[in-house]
């Protein structure tokens, strides 16, 4: 495994990524979460050889779900992390994870314990530009909209003082798979990736390769530009959401001025709804619970839903949509 550093085209264009998107500053502590797949390890060397010149402080992460396709991998990447003189954390699940989506909340929650526990506020992981694609492309199957469709972002908050980054989604997993292979880094290759139960492995490894032989060859590269494209807009249109959420909203009687909404469009309805229903509501309202409440914006006086979730019922009173609590609902908030 090759620790002297050096520079490669890889490396140039990493350094000029995260000093044009301003993703990391100088002199920072960085908790790298490190799999032990050729994505992690690209980030980790990449790290690594640019320290110096940022004067960074690195520490890696790792997260045992427990599968029982897990079993070896964090000796090695603690193996790993000790070679490259890195301190290593490990945090193991209490029980095996079953699903993609709990394993994803529960390593979430892993890693922002480890970055509390050594002061840390930046957590790093090797998503590229190819985990931009295929979950673009799961969130549409899934009917997400603009929100969903421009997921993993460069950065966003996990809590108040933490945040998580993703220096390399201009990265593709060719890139990444030839830099190992570069630099021989030990890639630990998950036969958990070729499951085709997942359906985002069948995305990456059917639907992808179809797609770029009978439709377009960068087709992952045209896919994360439309979801940086979509991350721009989102972040717009949320801005301006809040801004008139703030002049409608009357919170002492649980309801929103309808007759300010009138005058904006429809995907700036949909979201400061989103944001009245986000306020009174531990769960997150769906497409057709905020549509049935934008009915409610034109609809005649003392017009009623009762499709929103918890037993409210939503009603359109004079200028006002108003929310109205069943006594199981009230008792909890």
């Amino acid at each position: 495994m090759n620790q002297s550093p050096a520079w490669s085209d890889y490396h140039a264009r990493f350094h000029k990524t995260i000093r044009q998107r301003q993703l990391l500053n100088k002199d920072s502590h960085l908790l790298i979460a490190v799999s032990g797949g050729q994505d992690s390890l690209c980030l980790l060397k990449l790290l690594i050889d640019l320290r110096k010149k940022w004067h960074w402080t690195l520490a890696v992460a790792h997260c045992d779900h427990r599968w029982s396709t897990d079993h070896g991998i964090s000796d090695r990447v603690q193996h790993i992390a000790q070679q490259w003189q890195l301190p290593f954390y490990l945090k193991i699940a209490d029980g095996v994870t079953e699903t993609e989506a709990a394993a994803r909340e529960w390593r979430y929650q892993a890693l922002i314990d480890i970055a509390t526990e050594i002061g840390c506020d930046q957590i790093l992981t090797g998503h590229t530009q190819s985990d931009r694609a295929e979950t673009m492309l799961y969130n549409l199957m899934r009917g997400a909209g603009a929100d969903g469709l421009q997921a993993l972002c460069w950065q966003r908050a996990l809590t108040p003082t933490i945040k998580i980054i993703r220096p390399l989604l201009e990265f593709s997993r060719q890139d990444t798979h030839d830099f190992c292979q570069l630099w021989n880094l030990p890639v630990w290759e998950d036969v958990a990736n070729q499951n085709l139960k997942y359906a985002r492995n069948r995305i990456r490894r059917e639907l992808i390769p179809y797609m770029k032989t009978h439709f377009n060859p960068q087709v992952e590269t045209s896919l994360a530009q439309t979801s940086e494209i979509l991350r721009a807009d989102v972040e717009y249109l949320e801005e301006l959401a809040k801004r008139y959420y703030e002049q409608t909203i009357s919170l002492e009687n649980s309801a929103i001025n309808r007759k300010s909404l009138k005058n904006i469009p429809i995907s700036l309805q949909r979201r400061v709804l989103r944001l009245f229903m986000q306020s009174f509501l531990p769960v997150m309202t769906n497409f057709e619970q905020i549509e049935a409440l934008v009915l409610l914006i034109h609809a005649p006086n003392r017009s009623r839903t009762s499709t929103l979730p918890c037993g409210v019922t939503a009603e359109a009173n004079g200028e006002w949509i108003n929310l109205l609590f069943d006594s199981h609902t009230a008792s909890q908030e």
